[in-house]
C-alpha cells in the first residue's frame, strides 16, 4: 500500500519525576495551581506523532511517506528517518522556524504532564497531498494524525473531494476544535482513532452518539489502555483485544503512535481488524519498554515469539511471512 502519515514532526525532551503528581495536587487548590518538579534526568529523542508512525511502519518493513512540517535543523533527523525506511521527500522545509518541541515529564504512576512547541508545524496548512500522489502514482491510504489543526481539516477535505481513503486521528488537538471542526476532521473517514478520553471528548463537542458516530466513519478504533483496544463496525457487534504482555514498563510516550503504525501495516498486508490490532498492541509494547518513542527494533523472530505468547500461533504465524528476516 501507497500509505501517507501527515502530522507533527518534533522533538522530544523527556524527564522523569521519582514520586507521583496526584500526591502533589490538592483538590481545593486546582483553580491556582503552581508546581515545579524537580526531575531525575533528561533526554533528548526524536519524535512527533507522523515521525512515530512512518518509523514503526518502517521498522515492519513498510516504506511510508511522511508529511509535515520542519525547520532547517531537520537534517539529522531526515537522514535517521530515511535509513529506516521512511520517504521523507515531501516534507516541508520552514524558512523562519525550528521543528516543533514536546517536553514532557513522567512520573512513577507512568502519569505524564507536558507542554507542546509548534514551531514549523503551523506552516503544515499550506502541505498539498496531490503532488504526492502524483509522485508515487496515487494514495491508497492517508492518516491525517495530529498537528497544526488547520492542516488537519484541510487534508481530510482533500482526501474527500480527491477520493483518497483516509484515518481521522486527532489525538490531542481535540481540544483546540470545536464541534464543526470534528466534524469536518472525521466524515467519511475510513478509520477513526482515539482513546478511550478523546471518543468521549470527540462525541461530547460533536454532539454524536455511537451509533451517529458510526453513521460517519467506517470503523471506530478505541484504545483502553490496559484494557486493550475496542473495535467498532457499522455491521457487527464491537469487540476488544486485549494487550500484549510486557516484559517491563519504563515509558508510556508514543504508544499510541506505535500501536497505530502496527495496526495499519497489518492492514496493509491484508490482515484482518482484530490480526491489525494485535500487531498494533504488540508494537506499542516495544515502545512502552523503551525510554524514547524511536529506540525500538523489531526483530522479525522475537517479535514473531511475543505475538505467539500474547496471541497464539495462529496470530504469529499470519504475521511472520510479512516480516523481513
Amino acid at each position: 500500500m501507497k500509505i501517507a502519515v501527515t502530522g507533527s514532526i518534533a522533538t522530544d525532551h523527556l524527564m522523569s519525576f521519582p514520586g507521583r503528581f496526584a500526591d502533589q495536587l490538592i483538590a481545593d487548590q486546582l483553580h491556582k495551581v503552581s508546581l515545579s518538579f524537580l526531575v531525575d534526568d533528561l533526554v533528548l529523542r526524536r519524535g512527533g506523532v507522523a515521525a512515530n508512525i512512518a518509523f514503526g511502519m518502517g521498522q515492519l518493513g513498510l516504506r511510508p511517506v511522511l508529511l509535515g512540517a520542519v525547520g532547517a535543523d531537520f537534517a539529522d533527523y531526515r537522514s535517521w528517518l530515511e535509513r529506516h525506511g521512511v520517504d521523507c521527500d515531501s516534507v516541508h522545509v520552514s524558512e523562519v522556524a525550528h521543528t516543533a518541541r514536546f517536553v514532557c515529564t513522567t512520573d512513577t504512576d507512568m502519569c505524564q504532564i507536558a507542554s507542546f512547541y509548534a514551531g514549523a508545524m503551523s506552516e503544515a496548512r499550506n502541505i498539498e497531498l496531490g503532488p504526492v500522489a502524483d509522485r508515487l502514482g496515487g494514495l491508497d491510504l492517508v492518516l491525517v494524525s495530529a498537528n497544526d489543526p488547520e492542516a488537519m481539516i484541510r487534508h481530510s477535505a482533500e482526501c474527500r473531494d480527491r477520493g483518497y481513503p483516509f484515518v481521522a486521528d486527532p489525538s490531542q488537538q481535540l481540544a483546540r476544535m470545536d464541534g464543526d471542526d470534528v466534524v469536518s476532521l472525521i466524515d467519511d473517514a475510513e478509520y477513526l482513532m482515539t482513546n478511550d478520553y478523546e471518543k468521549s471528548l470527540l462525541q461530547s463537542k460533536a454532539g454524536l452518539t455511537d451509533a451517529q458516530l458510526l453513521e460517519r466513519v467506517k470503523v471506530r478504533v478505541t484504545t483502553l489502555g490496559k484494557d486493550g483496544v475496542e473495535i467498532a463496525t457499522r455491521d457487527a457487534e464491537p469487540f476488544r483485544v486485549p494487550i500484549a504482555r510486557e516484559i517491563r514498563a519504563v515509558d508510556p510516550t508514543g504508544v499510541g503512535d506505535g500501536f497505530r503504525a502496527g495496526f495499519f501495516a497489518a492492514l496493509s498486508w491484508g490482515l484482518g481488524l482484530e490480526r491489525a490490532a494485535q500487531v498494533g498492541s504488540l508494537l506499542a509494547t516495544l515502545v512502552l519498554e523503551t525510554v524514547g518513542t524511536q529506540e525500538y527494533e523489531v526483530r522479525r523472530d522475537l517479535f514473531v515469539k511475543r505475538l505467539a505468547d500474547s496471541y497464539g500461533d495462529a496470530a504469529a504465524e499470519d504475521v511472520r511471512q510479512h516480516l523481513v528476516p
